[in-house]
């Protein structure tokens, strides 16, 4: 018998539209007599759903049900009958979003006559609208030039402050799928500083965001006679270089004539603890941030060469490569990090690791459950479960011939973007595509190459092909989208690359990027394309004097609601200003300072 198949033409593409965490159901409309069994594709790899949590076929009527809907699961899925390919219907599934907000400060108390900010990030989809009350009075019908509000209502601003601006400022969040709200205390009078001193010590661990806002740990660092804290005053901000006592930190080491330190990577622990390596010592120090004391010494595998502290479990990754040619490198962890005192270390059973990556969380993506890791000189990465620290599964790049250097993800459509190790001469390879949801290599990204960075919101990929200079961005969609908006020539062979919140523009970004060569800072508006550059920022630490990662000089924001960015050069420090996009100051006197932990917000 003839099969004959049909798809109605208004059903060809069909748009799905669900809020996060909610169940739905996508159903073929391709119909006939003695049809065959409906293949299901995600992104043109055909699911099978015994190896998917939260995707099923059930039903006599070969639909699609997944059951609890998030941001990975948005993006196009296709279904056919089974050899009858060329008969197919697409359904596009969009993820909504409810707002997440964070408000900043949570208090403040300021002196009549001086400016005042209250921020208010927001995130959802579609974009949230923001507005403001007073007292839960609505405060734009007395906005003035005293009180004007930034970036689509993110900032409100108070010019000159007077003390019937005392209140209680309710930020509320609110998009077509629901709404959020907290509350900013600001507190005019006379003693407002002390006042602000007692409000931050009542609350627990919060002085420390205040007084102390970022922590150095320079490469190699000698010490002088006296141990203690060395305070370097960077108006309007206090910049403390952090020294601990020395013969905790740094023993002598015998037939050196000074006490130096050898650092090579350091984590803030949820603003109560550092952890900080040091190769030479094969350990692992705890510093308390609110005592500034060592509190332990973790011996762990030799030459301890990169931290990741995985909020979403407690734990700190710790990648030692046993010796400078990285004969036999280890991973271990070490469980409970904000506990502090009377830690241990947990050896994984995992050998060979080249490098490792675990996701960034965000407002709307708290809990991260996989990482991966990558094994010297193989093409493949093995996806781990981070709470068990259990290999789960291996995804093979032998057909593209990509041995991965660095990961990047966004939370938008699931995708991890893989940079291939370049191969001597031969071009840099572009990027491999993986789809979280199926585990499975979508294939290139276009003929985008360079190393991937993912905007804090998941909305932006930005690669930096560290050879050609050259810089793409790509849009992410909250259809699960990939688009290209930016091809930038630049003369900037990138180091490192970070993101800072636009000032004036809500949901944006500037990006700021160093060089591994070059004294220049090359700063990108993501809204406009539009490039500048800070120059002259004296020479990069080089690649020699830097062996612990490709970094030569980083590029550090002070998070969602910073305003300064820092970068080292070999002998001092530079502090950029973020909101004037402009170089704020130097701190000479800094050699190799190329870790930097921020703590609490700037």
């Amino acid at each position: 018998e003839v099969v004959r198949l049909s798809l109605p033409e208004d059903q060809k593409i069909s748009v799905t539209t669900i809020t996060v965490g909610l169940s739905t159901v996508l159903t073929c409309s391709i119909r006939g007599a003695l049809r065959p069994p409906i293949i299901w594709k995600r992104n043109g790899i055909i699911l099978n759903f015994l190896d998917l949590e939260d995707i099923n076929d059930f039903g006599e009527d070969d639909s699609l049900y997944i059951t609890k809907v998030t941001t990975i699961h948005m993006g196009n899925y296709t279904c056919h009958a089974y050899g009858y390919e060329e008969l197919y219907q697409t359904h596009i599934l969009q993820v909504n979003v409810p707002p997440v907000i964070r408000v900043y400060p949570e208090t403040q108390a300021q002196e009549p006559g001086v400016s005042a900010s209250l921020k208010c990030h927001a995130e959802g989809i579609p974009n949230p609208r923001i507005t403001w009350l007073k007292n839960g009075i609505d405060i734009m019908p007395i906005l003035s030039k005293q009180l004007t509000l930034l970036a689509n209502g993110s900032e409100l601003h108070i010019s000159s402050v007077r003390y019937e601006d005392t209140g209680a400022y309710t930020c509320i969040a609110k998009n077509e799928v629901g709404v959020d709200e907290d509350i900013s205390s600001l507190f005019i009078e006379d003693s407002a500083r002390k006042t602000l001193a007692n409000i931050l010590w009542r609350e627990e661990g919060t002085a420390v965001k205040f007084f102390w806002n970022f922590f150095l740990w320079f490469s190699r660092l000698s010490f002088l006679a006296a141990p203690g804290p060395e305070l370097v005053e960077v108006k309007p901000f206090l910049l403390f270089c952090f020294f601990p006592p020395q013969e905790e930190i740094c023993p002598r080491v015998e037939g050196e004539g000074t006490q130096s330190c050898l650092w090579a990577s350091a984590v803030n622990v949820r603003d109560k603890y550092i952890y900080v390596t040091q190769p030479k010592q094969n350990r692992v120090m705890i510093i308390d941030i609110q005592t500034q004391k060592a509190i332990q010494s973790l011996d762990v595998d030799p030459l301890p060469t990169k931290l990741h502290y995985d909020k979403s479990h407690d734990q700190v990754w710790v990648l030692s490569w046993s010796d400078m040619r990285k004969s036999s490198p280890t991973l271990q962890v070490i469980p409970e990090a904000s506990a502090g005192e009377d830690q241990h270390v947990i050896r994984t059973p995992f050998e060979g690791v080249d490098d490792f990556f675990i996701p960034p969380t965000n407002l709307i993506i708290n809990h991260v459950r996989f990482g991966f890791i990558f094994n010297k000189s193989k093409s493949a990465v093995h996806k781990i479960d981070l709470e068990t620290v259990t290999h789960i599964k291996t995804i093979n790049f032998k057909n593209y011939s990509c041995v991965p250097q660095t990961m990047a993800y966004t939370h938008l459509g699931g995708y991890f973007f893989v940079q291939c190790r370049r191969n001597g001469s031969v071009a840099a390879s572009p990027q491999l595509i993986i789809d979280s949801v199926t585990d499975a290599v979508i294939g290139p990204n276009s003929d985008v190459s360079g190393t991937p960075y993912i905007s804090p919101d998941g909305r932006y990929l930005v690669s930096a092909d560290e050879d050609s200079g050259r810089i793409k961005v790509q849009a992410l969609s909250v259809r699960g989208e990939i688009k290209l908006i930016y091809d930038l020539q630049t003369n900037i062979h990138v180091s490192d690359l970070t993101f800072q919140p636009s000032f004036t523009e809500g949901n944006q970004y500037y990006i700021y990027a160093t060089s591994h060569l070059q004294t220049d800072v090359l700063f990108v508006e993501l809204s406009t394309g539009k490039m500048n550059v800070l120059k002259n920022l004296k020479d990069p630490i080089t690649s020699k004097d830097w062996p612990w990662s490709n970094y030569n000089r980083i590029m550090k924001d002070s998070g969602l609601f910073g305003q300064y960015l820092i970068t080292p050069a070999k002998d001092s420090l530079f502090v950029i200003n973020g909101r004037q996009n402009t170089l704020r100051c130097e701190v000479s006197g800094i050699r190799r300072g190329n870790i930097v932990v921020w703590v609490g917000e700037v």
